[in-house]
């Protein structure tokens, strides 16, 4: 597994396994199916729901704690202080563990400050390994991360090879923070297993469209996290660590770029952010 090392110095494995939309009552046997063939970071949230599924799936893998690096994130309704502290607490208890190696902001809304200082405090008592942001547009990362105490390490959006986020590198770049990518397989949208790009140069190294895409990520340094409930879907995600793309295929793929989110929408639409406000009490 390549590993990337965060500017505090940690490192932190480049590709992942995602739990988002997993019901909490098979998430430990698909954790437990993750560790078994290879993964070893694991990233989930509050908000969805199945902590304790990841928790229990890590006892049942048998596999250390201390091998497997576990991202979890903060819902903006606990963004005050005092919420975010105890909500820190809250998901220790229910991962069973003692502590989470990074800590995200899941939201750029809210008291971000205050929650953001939360995790700062938590880092100070060894609680969490590393903080950083999720979702967070150029602006809002560089605001929050130019008042902040401990710069983020990471900031979670979505990339996929429509949406490359290669300006969002640039304004990362100088405070060290990496990017990480959640959708990585844009959830099927755009025709995503069909396109003919990527199953053009999939054919040439014996590769799916999925392991391709992956690939161009890894290959632009972005971490990726993606999701199946199936384990030889597992495995085939985790297989392209044994092959290269060219430049040739890294610029064909560039030029699926669109610029634009295709899963969920910017967070900088009025209307998304609206959206976002009915989960203001979850």
């Amino acid at each position: 597994m390549e590993t990337i090392k965060l500017n505090n110095g940690i490192e932190m494995p480049m590709l992942g396994y995602g739990v988002f939309q997993i019901p909490d009552n098979i998430t430990q046997q698909c954790v437990a199916d993750a560790l078994s063939v290879g993964y070893r970071l694991i990233d989930t949230a509050q908000l969805y729901m199945n902590e304790e599924g990841v928790g229990a799936g890590i006892k049942q893998s048998g596999v250390n704690r201390h091998e497997i690096f576990l991202v979890d994130k903060i819902w903006f309704s606990r963004y005050p202080y005092d919420k975010a502290k105890a909500l820190i607490d809250e998901s220790l208890r229910k991962l069973d563990t003692d502590y989470i190696d990074l800590m995200l902001l899941h939201q750029p809304y809210g008291d971000v400050f205050g929650a953001y200082r939360a995790m700062e405090d938590a880092l100070k008592e060894g609680k969490i390994r590393a903080i950083g942001v999720s979702n967070f547009t150029s602006d809002r990362f560089i605001d929050l991360a130019s008042q902040v105490d401990i710069v983020p390490a990471v900031n979670q959006v979505e990339a996929n090879v429509f949406n490359q986020e290669a300006a969002m590198f640039q304004y990362l770049k100088p405070f060290g923070t990496h990017m990480m990518g959640w959708g990585p397989l844009a959830e099927g949208k755009n025709d995503f297993f069909s396109n003919p790009v990527l199953a053009s140069i999939g054919a040439k190294y014996g590769k799916s469209v999925a392991q391709v895409a992956l690939r161009f990520l890894l290959q632009l340094g972005i971490i990726v996290i993606p999701k199946s409930t199936k384990i030889e879907r597992m495995r085939q995600n985790l297989d392209v660590f044994d092959f290269t793309l060219t430049s040739d295929d890294m610029d064909n793929i560039r030029k699926l770029d669109t610029g634009m989110p295709c899963i969920l929408g910017s967070h900088e639409d009025p209307e998304i952010v609206k959206w976002f406000m009915q989960y203001k009490n979850v």
